[in-house]
């Protein structure tokens, strides 16, 4: 693994893992995006990451083994990358995360949503779209990538998002 030990103190070593500006946004759009390729991360990403700081995160990601890459069989020349294991149990740190978020920020509705269905769904809602994210990144990360294989949560909070961004947009026309 390639941290820095200053300390043995978990939060410490959790956050020279986490605690770059990019790391978490790139887990979060695999994870709430299923954003599988390399273009789709740089095209897609709301806070727009540049190509060579995506790059250095994946490697890095890669590298401490918070997601896997394979060869996309549809595509000779793209990789496919998915979330493994210590990745998809950030699910609760991530709805925790969103929920502080909600609560102390100003953060938008559209982009708010799955955090607040995560929030109300609490540990159940987790545990379940957890399972989810090991059979579309860990069983079947193929069918995953290409939609043959789904989430029923992450399909649940998609349309939510997609439906608040729809009225905000009829709402401003």
């Amino acid at each position: 693994m390639d941290i820095e030990l200053r300390s043995g103190c978990p939060i410490n070593l959790a956050m020279e893992v986490l605690g770059d500006r990019w790391s978490l946004i790139i887990i979060r759009d695999i994870m709430f995006g299923n954003r599988r390729h390399f273009r789709d991360l740089l095209n897609h990403s709301e806070e727009r990451i540049a190509s060579n700081i995506l790059a250095a995160r994946l490697k890095r990601l890669l590298s401490l083994g918070f997601i896997s890459k394979r060869d996309d069989p549809s595509h000779s020349q793209k990789a496919i990358y998915s979330l493994t294991e210590p990745a998809i149990q950030l699910v609760p740190l991530f709805a925790m995360i969103g929920a502080w978020g909600r609560r102390h920020l100003p953060v938008s509705e559209d982009l708010s949503i799955r955090a607040e269905l995560l929030e109300e769904g609490g540990q159940p809602l987790w545990d379940e779209f957890m399972e989810d994210l090991r059979q579309i990144h860990i069983v079947d990360p193929i069918g995953g990538a290409n939609g043959t294989v789904t989430s029923p949560v992450l399909a649940k909070l998609t349309a939510a998002f997609l439906e608040v961004r729809a009225r905000m947009a009829a709402g401003a026309a």
